[in-house]
């Protein structure tokens, strides 16, 4: 994974881009899931449509990271909402303590 990516990246970037992102959008298509019922693991790692799908799920998180990442910088109460949610159910505080304790 560390090889995928040149930049100013750390391997959390890089597996939340892929596994959340990436991977997110391509759950939800409709195509992928009847080929993968329908296919061996390499008949549908061959498959010209997850190759498509894939160049589809990165320009859908480009193009939807931008437009949240835009609205966040120009709006105070996005990037308070923001905080709830890391302060609430996302356990910033707990895992940046937890964190301090395991290293």
């Amino acid at each position: 994974m560390n090889e995928l990516f040149e930049g100013d990246l750390t391997p959390g970037d890089k597996l939340l881009y892929v596994n959340n992102a990436i991977k997110g959008k391509l759950l939800e298509c409709e195509t992928l899931i009847e080929q993968a019922v329908n296919n061996t693991k390499e008949q549908f790692s061959n498959s010209p449509d997850l190759d498509a799908r894939i160049m589809d799920a990165a320009m859908d998180a480009l193009a939807s990271f931008t437009h949240m990442s835009k609205q966040a910088l120009e709006s105070a109460r996005i990037r308070a909402e923001i905080k709830a949610i890391l302060m609430g159910p996302g356990k910033l505080y707990e895992m940046l303590r937890e964190r301090a304790v395991t290293e």
